[in-house]
């Protein structure tokens, strides 16, 4: 495959993707890993995971994460061609969304939309946890340490009203000190 089919894969990738992305960004998740790891093979698990890490870890929306996949594949232009692509559909119906919502406010059949979309953005979410846990548990070698740290960090989360950036932070130390 040539730059060019690669760089049109990732757009029209990100186009289907930016329509799924009920639960903002990290719930289409999945489908971003099924098309950057197992459909074009641009990367493996690990490789994903960092990348979400670090996207995490920059200030900024979630979706920041599109951009260094799509530099990933093709440079600066896949950069911007990926979140153009990831950000430009939902834009369009988050406008005539939001526009629709002020027409039908206090409507029955727009509470009950609402609330139907609530646990399908939570699976989404959920599936996306699922994917970077097992990502980083199998990717590393480490994986009793890896799905212990994942667990942790979960029910730390959870269950605290702590910042979730001391998860972070402690991942980091721990996956330094015990993974490499």
């Amino acid at each position: 495959m040539n730059d060019g089919d690669d760089l049109w894969a990732l757009v029209s990738g990100f186009l289907g993707i930016s329509l799924l992305s009920v639960g903002g960004g990290v719930a289409a998740l999945p489908e971003m890993h099924r098309l950057m790891v197992e459909t074009h093979g641009w990367m493996d698990d690990l490789a994903f995971s960092k990348r979400y890490a670090l996207a995490q870890a920059a200030p900024g929306p979630n979706v920041m994460v599109v951009g260094l996949f799509g530099w990933h594949v093709a440079g600066l232009t896949g950069m911007f061609a990926a979140m153009l692509a990831m950000c430009g559909p939902t834009s369009i119906l988050a406008y005539a969304f939001c526009r629709l919502r002020g027409h039908l406010q206090g409507a029955m059949a727009m509470r009950v939309f609402e609330r139907g979309m609530v646990p399908i953005a939570v699976g989404l979410i959920a599936a996306s946890g699922l994917l970077l846990a097992q990502g980083a548990a199998f990717g590393t070698g480490g994986a009793p340490l890896a799905i212990a740290i994942s667990i942790a960090s979960t029910l730390f989360v959870w269950r605290s009203r702590f910042s979730p950036l001391w998860v972070l932070g402690a991942g980091a130390a721990l996956g330094a000190i015990f993974l490499h």
